[in-house]
């Protein structure tokens, strides 16, 4: 009997949806819920308890009200922090969410010795290296989930530029979740095809500005919030290849230790992910152009972290 626990730290939108469609799948015994407000908890407990019963699933929902409650889980996804609103850019973010990040990692570590970790909230990668910094694990077990998201929102811009080859296209971004992100046409393809044999150059730059503006159009047209069903499918597919050790590769932000060249900053690149977490980190060969589209976003990232050093972790 699969016996995989699952904790999500906060219970909004993007944590909620995660909670309802992972419990659907029956793909872990357990899915353990933490957040401050007590009630909400509860409630999301209860009403996705109720869908996986409707389901037949054989997934048990906790509501966990203290630290204590919430323990042993493999897996643990953080979606917890402010979110973002309109003319918010994800900077604006940094310092509050830090600090969220952090009380958050002490309170989960103790209880969850084995877990991998998956980060959600934003700004992403900062608070990737907020998370490391604060628990001080290892770079395998703690990652953050964007690239999928990035990739699949340019296969869908894909999709509407061409009008077909809907669920044949495999999109690449790699690079920070943010405005510097970093679309590689060269790694994306229709049914196997390369995207430069379908799309002219004008067209695939109209993507690839789409594309880095995703998250943000849909910021805009809600008015009171962000993506949520995008990002919780995105973090299922990570949690479901960590669970049963698939080591399918996906781009996601990890440390870099002098892969492409940079060391201790987090970006969005190519890992294999299993059981252990980030199993390998697939360096690609990129063109000179894209190594350079790839350094300005790892810049935009290292300024994230001067500041978080600076402020939070006082160590400049």
């Amino acid at each position: 009997m699969n016996k995989k626990r699952v904790g999500i730290v906060g219970v909004g939108n993007v944590g909620a949806t995660l909670a309802f469609a992972l419990a659907t799948k029956d793909i872990c015994s357990s899915i353990l819920l933490k957040d401050q407000r007590e009630n909400i908890t509860q409630a999301m407990a209860l009403d996705i308890s109720q869908a996986t019963n409707a389901a037949n699933s054989k997934t048990v929902i906790y509501a966990c009200l203290n630290d204590e409650e919430f323990k042993d889980c493999d897996v643990i996804v953080i979606t917890a922090g402010i979110a973002r609103k309109p003319g918010m850019s994800r900077d604006d973010l940094l310092l509050t969410n830090a600090k969220i990040m952090i009380s958050v990692i002490k309170s989960i570590i103790p209880h969850n010795p084995n877990a991998i970790i998956i980060i959600v909230s934003n700004p992403l990668d900062a608070m990737v290296y907020t998370a490391l910094k604060a628990s001080n694990w290892s770079r395998n077990r703690i990652i953050g989930m964007a690239g999928i998201l990035d990739s699949a929102r340019m296969a869908h811009f894909i999709f509407e530029k061409l009008g077909y080859g809907q669920g044949q296209i495999e999109a690449s971004v790699m690079g920070g979740h943010g405005d510097d992100m970093v679309p590689l046409a060269d790694f994306s393809t229709v049914a196997g095809v390369s995207l430069n044999e379908v799309l002219s150059k004008e067209d695939i730059e109209d993507i690839v500005n789409k594309t880095k503006n995703g998250g943000a159009q849909i910021v805009k047209l809600l008015e009171t919030g962000s993506a949520y069903y995008a990002p919780a499918y995105s973090t299922i597919l990570m949690i479901e290849a960590i669970l049963s050790n698939k080591k399918k590769i996906y781009p996601c932000a990890v440390m870099l230790e002098g892969e492409f060249g940079f060391k201790e900053i987090v970006s969005g690149v190519p890992i294999m992910l299993g059981s252990n977490g980030v199993e390998k980190i697939i360096e690609l060969n990129l063109k000179e152009e894209q190594k350079m589209q790839f350094s300005k976003s790892i810049s935009s990232v290292k300024s994230l972290i001067t500041t978080l050093e600076e402020k939070i972790f006082n160590t400049k």
